[in-house]
């Protein structure tokens, strides 16, 4: 039986399956795409950019039908996964309007009569990537990848065929060359050999830290870069001069957004004495988000995307509380098929409980009150993860003194954390390292090459 089978998370029925990629199946593939990798450098950085805007335009042609296959494959409510797909074609207009200027050779002064270094195409990178945001983790590195001159190699996550096939369809309506993105239905077994293989010159994979791991030392093996966006257990700190009220507001949105299930999700709520009124506020419009059939343009919060997940979530809480936390919202599992959990907030967290300390990936809050601003960053820190964090403060002075001393690859402030074309964006420690998306982004996966003219 393929391990690629699309289950309907609110129902839990089967919607369709696909056969794994054959050894001959994979072998066609990266020679397509090696040939696509050739033709697309040899472009140029202007004659690649139109292309890129058709990719974009065609992204939000099909968004209104596309995010149904977000919401049947992976139970994401539908006005989010619409927002998703709009949110792909913006990466690669984006990327279309600034990869000329962020490509462009910089010129160096030295005493030779011309030296600049540049920035050149690596190759086909290979994309392992994950179910959450099936969509925009794709074009979260692709948009930048193909700007630069890159080819790519979708190994998508199993549970979302229809969604890697989709992506797909959309290169080829957007008339770009064809093997410029080809999409592998490869077994984690295959994995090892795609990386080593020559036609494959660089890795990109959104996951587990333990599949960062897997995947970093393969890379080392084989003497690939990799960018690697992994797990997170961001902190969202509430001081007590905060808007308490826009900030129960927005760590509602932060903590159940895709329903629980992302990596930049606020997770670990730190409370500064004197603004326990916060955990009321926040308690009282997570049990107010709807949750019901994901399909509906009104739901809020949709089921999660497999029962493993599911189960180990409740595993967490369960644990945590039996802990000695304080279940204030949500914590039981409904009795009705599918792949669902209700929102859920645990107070009195504390390290040494799975809520705190691993990730939690789906609708749980954990909330813990400490004295200050200096132990709220003492405790935000005290995580192997370091992706993102959230401060909540009228003070802006001290807020941007505290986003220096938070170790993690994004601070935003009065706000929740985002990854945006923009800016940016990965994480530190065992959340991983590289960066997605800005100029960093454009440039992750080119070779730089210094030119010195005497």
């Amino acid at each position: 039986m393929s391990s690629f089978r699309a289950i309907n998370p609110a129902n839990g029925q089967l919607i369709t399956s696909r056969p794994e990629a054959t050894p001959a199946q994979v072998d066609a593939a990266l020679a397509q795409s090696d040939a696509a990798f050739r033709e697309w450098s040899n472009l140029g950085v202007a004659a690649r950019t139109p292309f890129l805007r058709k990719l974009g335009d065609r992204l939000k042609e099909r968004a209104a039908d596309d995010a149904r296959i977000l919401v049947e494959e992976m139970g994401k409510p539908y006005a989010q996964a619409k927002a998703e797909i709009e949110k792909c074609a913006f990466a690669c207009h984006f990327a279309a309007d600034h990869a000329e200027q962020w490509l462009a050779p910089q010129s160096i002064a030295t005493e030779a009569k011309q030296s600049f270094v540049r920035h050149e195409p690596m190759g086909s990178v290979l994309a392992i990537m994950p179910w959450n945001f099936p969509y925009w983790q794709l074009f979260r590195f692709g948009a930048s990848a193909l700007a630069s001159g890159n080819a790519i190699v979708l190994k998508h996550a199993p549970n979302v065929p229809q969604c890697a096939e989709a992506i797909v369809e959309i290169f080829s309506e957007a008339g770009l060359p064809p093997g410029l993105i080809v999409n592998l239905f490869a077994p984690v077994s295959a994995i090892e050999g795609l990386i080593a293989d020559s036609r494959i010159a660089a890795i990109t994979l959104t996951g587990s830290t333990r599949a960062g791991q897997s995947v970093a030392a393969l890379g080392a093996k084989y003497l690939k870069p990799s960018v690697l966006e992994l797990g997170g257990s961001d902190p969202f700190i509430v001081l007590a001069d905060a808007d308490l009220e826009a900030a129960a507001t927005i760590a509602s949105k932060a903590r159940l957004q895709n329903n629980g299930q992302s990596c930049i999700a606020a997770k670990r709520f730190i409370v500064e004495k004197g603004a326990e009124e916060f955990i009321d506020r926040f308690r009282a419009k997570m049990a107010a988000t709807r949750q019901d059939d994901p399909l509906l343009p009104e739901t809020e919060l949709g089921p999660m995307a497999r029962a493993d997940l599911r189960d180990e979530l409740h595993a967490q809480v369960a644990a945590s509380i039996a802990a000695g936390g304080q279940c204030l919202l949500g914590g039981e599992v409904p009795q009705r098929d599918g792949w669902w959990y209700p929102a859920t907030l645990v107070a009195n967290a504390a390290p040494g409980m799975p809520v705190w300390d691993a990730e939690t990936f789906g609708p749980a809050a954990a909330v813990r009150v400490v004295q200050d601003a200096q132990e709220a960053v003492a405790v935000a820190n005290a995580s192997p993860f370091g992706l993102g964090a959230s401060v909540w403060t009228a003070d802006r002075q001290r807020a941007a003194a505290m986003a220096s001393k938070l170790v993690c690859g994004a601070v935003f402030v009065n706000d929740l954390v985002r990854s945006d074309p923009r800016m940016p964006f990965g994480g530190t420690k065992t959340s991983g390292w590289g960066r997605e998306l800005g100029i960093e982004g454009m440039r992750a996966f080119t070779a730089t090459k210094s030119v010195w003219i005497a």
